[in-house]
């Protein structure tokens, strides 16, 4: 009986799950950060941050993996510190692939959240506030809560534009077998390859059934969130 999936696809897939996941939770509350700051507060560059979070939108995937490699490289600024201070190695290795995903994702998120911390009613902060609760705790006990469906969507946009994310990642880290190799990586491998006509159309159809999979969880999760 032939195998489903040979090694080096299962290595894809496993290692595009790893790196998605790592990516959407390493960068959540750095997004729910954000989506509050731009949702609740108002200061002088306030602009400039949302364009700032929102760039790698527009700009093409594979200039934000330059950007990364020549910040984040062996060489680079933030990249030799790492390496020399910490021993932390990003330059063609998973967790490149994971930050460069994040990077990507983190738009998606911040605009999701950001709109569900908007939908809370201010007077409701307002209120708690008037009886003696802090920012930090009307933030907890009431923004964040209300904005749990918000976060949910993100979280899970977040992981499913990590899942699929090419350009920046092979940009910065390669495409590496069972090092950086993702879904997307495979499948352009083998679409440049003869004969990778099949394994390029099951892994296209597996990114597919992942990614309507996430989507559904999200919707499940909605409505939980809604009956509750």
């Amino acid at each position: 009986m032939p195998e489903l999936l040979s090694p080096a696809e299962v290595s894809a897939l496993l290692l595009s799950i790893k790196i998605a996941i790592t990516a959407a939770v390493a960068e959540l509350p750095l997004a729910v950060f954000l989506a509050f700051i731009l949702a609740r507060v108002r200061f002088f560059g306030n602009s400039f941050i949302n364009i700032l979070i929102h760039l790698p939108l527009i700009l093409p995937p594979v200039v934000t993996g330059y950007f990364l490699l020549i910040l984040f490289g062996n060489n680079g600024p933030i990249g030799l510190i790492l390496a020399q201070y910490f021993g932390i190695i990003l330059a063609f290795r998973w967790t490149g692939a994971a930050l460069a995903s994040a990077v990507m994702a983190l738009p998606l998120m911040v605009r999701a959240i950001r709109l569900s911390i908007e939908a809370v009613d201010p007077t409701i902060e307002n209120a708690a506030r008037t009886l003696g609760a802090n920012r930090i705790n009307v933030f907890f006990s009431i923004t964040l809560p209300l904005s749990y469906p918000g976060i949910i969507a993100g979280f899970i946009l977040g992981f499913a534009k990590a899942l699929g994310e090419f350009g920046a990642t092979i940009t910065f880290v390669s495409n590496i077998p069972g090092e950086t190799q993702t879904l997307s990586a495979a499948i352009y491998t083998y679409t440049q390859s003869p004969g990778g006509d099949v394994p390029a159309l099951r892994l296209a159809a597996l990114s597919v059934i992942v990614s309507i999979a996430a989507l559904g969880f999200t919707e499940l999760l909605a409505r939980h969130t809604r009956k509750a």
